[in-house]
């Protein structure tokens, strides 16, 4: 089990982690938690990864060949089951650590991960394929020159800022006036050097989860995102403090569910998708135009999290779904 991170989502892994730790049948797998990165004070030590064993003690890992030594014994791990949301979890990087390790894991690939990880480098493929809307955006660099007005002549007001490699809504705003435009766009500099700055579009958001095993694609029932209060949108604390209400599956219309589905099961495909993915999109439902916002190819598992309820709404309890994970990533 490897979570952790190196991002703002560093505590979510942990939490989605110990989530998959505590549904595995431990008289079937021999689990360890391993965290990638070590949390003080707020600032992650990226050169401490660690086996947080049961007792709450912290033993070191060998990073030269993902080993971890237990009484004595040096233990070879069969599978890595990433549970790292954001860097280096989603962006390939831990999978292509990996890949160099001959060690198997659950998620995509080392190049799906890097390309659906980046917004900006994900939304024209997904352009490209013509089954779907994509938002119109810019794509700013911290190291180039941008100019605001200009922005705002092509994509309007209001427009979301987002990191363009990020997850969770960490550092995203909903910009309505011009003057807020700058300040968004320096908080997202905070967590990426690349930022995407997109065209708004309103309507319902709605989440799609695939997956496929032994070769027979899943996908599940759709659920609607609805932000409560003040949020507008499904930022980090209707996420995560109980501001949103998350309807599975959701109440609309057959025909666009089954358009969301239908989309959802295509893209995993033509992405390359592997292991457990969720699909987001805002819908115009009385136009019923639907729109793709972005892949998540490390989805959240917590208790509450969005892909354990498609998998319970489809009849595949939590331990079910890991189990099915773990036994097609194994190739058994």
């Amino acid at each position: 089990m490897v979570m952790g991170g190196f991002s703002g989502e560093h505590q979510i892994s942990i939490n989605s982690g110990c989530q998959v730790y505590n549904s595995l049948d431990k008289n079937k797998y021999n689990v360890y938690k391993i965290v990638i990165g070590e949390l003080h004070d707020g600032i992650i030590d990226r050169q401490q990864w660690y086996w947080l064993a049961d007792d709450g003690t912290h033993r070191p890992v060998d990073r030269a060949g993902f080993t971890v030594t237990d009484n004595g014994i040096k233990i070879v791990f069969d599978l890595a089951f990433i549970i790292v949301h954001g860097n280096p979890g989603e962006n390939g990087v831990l999978q292509g650590y990996f890949d160099l390790l001959g060690i198997k894991y659950t998620t995509c690939g080392f190049y799906t991960s890097a390309m659906t990880f980046n917004k900006g480098y994900c939304n024209p493929i997904v352009r490209s394929f013509d089954i779907v809307r994509v938002a119109d955006s810019v794509m700013l660099y911290s190291d180039q020159p941008f100019d605001e007005k200009a922005i705002v002549d092509r994509l309007g007001l209001p427009v979301f800022v987002k990191p363009a490699s990020g997850g969770s809504s960490v550092a995203t705003t909903k910009v309505k006036r011009a003057e807020d435009l700058m300040p968004a766009i320096r908080e997202a500099f905070t967590e990426d050097n690349a930022v995407l700055v997109e065209q708004f579009v309103g309507g319902r958001e709605f989440d799609c989860g695939v997956m496929k095993i032994k070769g027979k694609k899943f996908v599940f029932p759709i659920t609607e995102i609805i932000p409560l209060g003040d949020h507008e949108f499904f930022d980090y604390a209707a996420k995560y403090d109980g501001f949103s209400n998350e309807v599975t599956p959701a109440e609309v219309e057959d025909s666009i569910a089954e358009e969301i589905q239908d989309v959802s099961s295509r893209l995993y495909d033509l992405l390359d998708c592997r292991g457990v993915v969720r699909f987001d999109y805002i819908c115009d439902t009385d136009a019923k135009k639907l729109t793709f916002l972005e892949v998540n190819s490390i989805p959240g598992q917590s208790a509450e999290s969005i892909v354990p309820k498609q998998a319970r709404a489809m009849g595949i309890s939590t331990s079910q779904l890991y189990e099915m994970i773990i036994e097609d990533a194994l190739g058994e």
